[in-house]
C-alpha cells in the first residue's frame, strides 16, 4: 500500500470543533486532529482504513437488513437475576432507562416454542407433557423429520464448558422476550457512580492487571500525569498476546457503548416529543486526544480490533449455518428460507475480507500453559458477563448482557475450529458443534453494534469537518 494508502489516511483525519466548555467552538481545537486512527493495528495484519471501506460499503447494510429480520429482533432475556457481587437495589429511575418486554402473542409461534426444550421422558406430568409435545408438532408440522430433530438437539443442547460467558435460561419464568428494535440503544442518562462501579469492577479485577501497575485501567477514573500512561502502555506491551487481547476486547466494546451513546443522545425533550441524535461535545470528550490525554485514539484502535475478532468469528462459523437442517426458524416458512439466504450471503462477504485477524497465534505454545491461560482467559470473561446483572439501568443492562454474550459467543466459534470443521455431512449424524438461538441472536446483534459504531465514526467525521469548513 503506497501513496493511495498515505492519502487514505489524511482524507480519514477528524478535526475536533467543539470544546467541551458549553459546546463553544474553539480555533485551536478546530485544528487538532485524532489522525493516529489510522494505519495498521497492533496484532493484527490489518489497518483501519481497509475496515471502513469493507463494513460501510459491503457489510453494515446487509447486517442490518438482516438484524430487521423476526429471528434477530426478538432476545429472551432475564433482567431481574440479582447482582452476585454486591447488594445494590438502586435501580435506575429515569423513564429512558425501561426495557418494554414483548406480550406472549408479539412473539412469532416458532420463536416461542422453537426455543422450549423437549419434554422430559422422566417426567412425571404426561398430560402436561402431551400437551407441550402436542402444540411443538403442530407448529412443526411442515418440516422435514430431519429439521425437527435439529431444532430438537439445537434446543436442548448444552456446552457450559465450551462458552466464554453466562447464559440466561430461557426456561425460568423470569426470562422474557424484548424486541430489540423496540428498545435501542441510546442514552439514558445512567452514570455517576453505579456506573463507575460497574467499568472499575470490569478494568480492575477482571483484566489480569497486577498490583504493581498504579494507574487505573478504567477509562472512567482520574489519573494524574504521563509516566502512569507510559508505565501502563509499558505493562500491556510486555503482556502476553492474550491477555493484551483480552483488555483490548474490553476496551473496544467500552468504546463501541460510547459511540452508541454520543450517536444516539437525547438532545431535546419538550412537550414536542423527544429528538435523539449526534452529540459531537459528548463524543469528543470520549475521544479526543487532547482532552484524553492521548487516551481517545487507543480506544477507538481497540474498537477497531474488537471488530476483527467477530468478523473472523463469523467468518468461521459458515459451515454451520450452511447446514441444510439448519433454519433461521420463526414459523412462516418462505420467509424463514428467504431469511437464511440473507444470512449465508452476509456471511460469505465476512469470509471475502481480505486481512482477517489470525487466531493461531492465541492460545499458542507450550499445551499445558495455553490450556491455563486459556481457561484463565474463559473464566474471567464469564465473570465480566456476571458483572452485567449488576447494571442498574435496565436498557443498559439489556444490551450489556446481549454484547457480551455475543462476544462470548465469537470467541466460543473462534476456539472451535475442529468442531465446526467435522460437523457431519450426511443427514441424523451428531452434530459436534451447537449454538442456541439466544447465542445466534446475540451474535449477530452485537456484532451489529460494533459494524454501527464504525458507521458511526464516519458520521462524526463529515459533522466534525462541515463545522470546520463553516468556520
Amino acid at each position: 500500500m503506497g501513496s493511495g494508502t498515505k492519502t487514505a489516511k489524511l482524507s480519514l483525519c477528524v478535526i475536533v470543533l467543539l470544546t467541551v466548555f458549553g459546546g463553544a467552538l474553539s480555533s485551536s481545537a478546530a485544528q487538532r486532529c485524532f489522525c493516529r486512527v489510522t494505519g495498521s493495528l497492533d496484532d493484527c495484519a490489518c489497518d483501519v482504513e481497509t475496515i471502513d471501506s469493507f463494513n460501510n460499503k459491503q457489510l453494515f447494510p446487509k447486517l442490518q437488513k438482516l438484524l430487521t429480520t423476526d429471528y434477530f429482533r426478538f432476545y429472551k432475556v432475564n433482567l431481574n437475576k440479582p447482582c452476585p457481587f454486591w447488594t445494590d437495589n438502586s435501580h435506575c429511575g429515569l423513564r429512558d432507562c425501561a426495557v418494554k418486554p414483548c406480550t406472549l402473542n408479539e412473539v412469532p409461534d416458532g420463536i416461542r416454542t422453537g426455543s422450549q426444550k423437549q419434554p422430559s421422558e422422566a417426567s412425571g406430568d404426561a398430560a402436561e407433557e402431551c400437551e407441550r409435545a402436542e402444540k411443538l408438532g403442530a407448529v412443526n408440522s411442515s418440516l422435514s423429520e430431519e429439521t425437527q430433530k435439529a431444532l430438537r438437539d439445537w434446543s436442548r443442547y448444552d456446552d457450559e464448558e465450551e462458552r466464554f460467558c453466562m447464559v440466561d435460561d430461557e426456561e425460568s419464568p423470569d426470562s422474557e422476550y424484548v424486541d430489540l428494535l423496540l428498545n435501542p440503544e441510546r442514552y439514558t442518562g445512567y452514570k455517576g457512580p453505579e456506573a463507575w462501579q460497574i467499568w472499575n469492577s470490569i478494568y480492575e479485577e477482571n483484566c489480569f492487571k497486577p498490583y504493581t501497575v498504579n494507574r487505573p485501567l478504567n477509562p472512567l477514573a482520574k489519573y494524574s500525569g504521563d509516566n502512569e500512561g507510559r508505565g501502563f502502555y509499558n505493562w500491556l506491551a510486555g503482556l502476553c498476546v492474550e491477555k493484551r487481547a483480552f483488555y483490548r476486547l474490553v476496551s473496544g466494546l467500552h468504546s463501541s457503548i460510547n459511540i452508541h451513546l454520543s450517536a444516539r443522545y437525547l438532545l431535546e425533550d419538550n412537550w414536542f416529543g423527544k429528538k435523539w441524535g449526534h452529540n459531537v461535545s459528548e463524543f469528543q470528550q470520549r475521544f479526543d486526544e487532547t482532552l484524553t490525554k492521548g487516551e481517545g485514539p487507543k480506544r477507538l484502535r481497540n474498537l477497531y480490533f474488537l471488530y476483527l475478532i467477530e468478523l473472523r468469528a463469523l467468518a468461521k462459523v459458515l459451515p454451520f449455518f450452511h447446514q441444510p437442517s439448519f433454519q433461521l426458524y420463526t414459523g412462516q416458512p418462505a420467509q424463514d428460507q428467504h431469511n437464511k439466504q440473507l444470512l449465508l450471503e452476509l456471511l460469505q462477504v465476512a469470509k471475502s475480507f481480505p486481512l482477517h485477524f489470525d487466531e493461531t497465534s492465541l492460545f499458542a505454545g507450550n499445551k499445558k500453559e495455553a490450556a491455563k491461560l486459556k481457561e484463565d482467559f474463559r473464566r474471567t470473561f464469564k465473570n465480566i458477563s456476571r458483572i452485567m446483572d449488576c447494571v442498574g439501568c435496565f436498557k443498559c443492562r439489556l444490551w450489556g448482557k446481549l454484547q457480551t454474550q455475543g462476544l462470548g459467543t465469537a470467541l466460543k466459534i473462534l476456539f472451535s475450529e475442529r468442531q465446526i470443521e467435522s460437523l457431519p455431512r450426511s443427514p441424523g449424524a451428531q452434530h459436534p458443534f451447537q449454538l442456541s438461538r439466544q447465542e445466534i441472536v446475540a451474535l449477530f446483534n452485537a456484532f451489529g453494534r460494533i459494524s454501527t459504531s464504525v458507521r458511526e465514526l464516519e458520521n462524526f467525521r463529515s459533522l466534525l469537518s462541515r463545522v470546520r469548513d463553516e468556520m
